[in-house]
């Protein structure tokens, strides 16, 4: 298996594991140095524990089945190094009852080492309208 298949398949064991909201299949293959920047909250979050904890609001917020999707997935990869990037889309009811139907950018950074791939580093955004300043958490292009 090539290294872009495998990563392939690692992102979407990922997003299926999101999608059960399995906490522990999700995070099984970040490494425990990760580097995360978010959508929300701090500008950055280090390590595998303020990952988890960020999974583990965000799923909270769900209290039934939800839709999330990896959409437009592109690898790149060497023999040790890769990075995808792809638009993430997530529909359903939250909590609060407020639905909420939203994509964002994703950007992954991985390293193989010892034969496994981690990600390393993680980047999510989401373009804004420099008028309002409010996100634009509708679009698909």
């Amino acid at each position: 298996m090539s290294s872009e298949e495998q990563i392939e398949h690692l992102i979407r064991q990922q997003e299926a594991a999101v999608q059960r909201k399995d906490i522990d299949g999700a995070m099984l293959n970040y490494a425990s140095e990760v580097v995360s920047f978010d959508v929300v909250e701090t500008l950055q979050k280090v390590g595998l524990a303020s990952c988890r904890k960020r999974l583990e609001n965000w799923l909270s917020q769900f209290p039934d089945a939800f839709s999330y999707e990896i959409e437009r997935l592109s690898i790149s990869a060497s023999e040790d190094l890769g990075f995808c990037h792809s638009f993430n889309h997530v529909i359903g009811q939250l909590e609060n009852g407020d639905e909420i139907d939203m994509r964002w950018r994703a950007t992954i950074c991985l390293k193989k080492e010892n034969g496994k791939w981690s990600i390393i580093h993680e980047h999510s955004s989401v373009p804004f309208d420099p008028k309002t300043g409010k996100a634009l958490i509708k679009l698909d292009e």
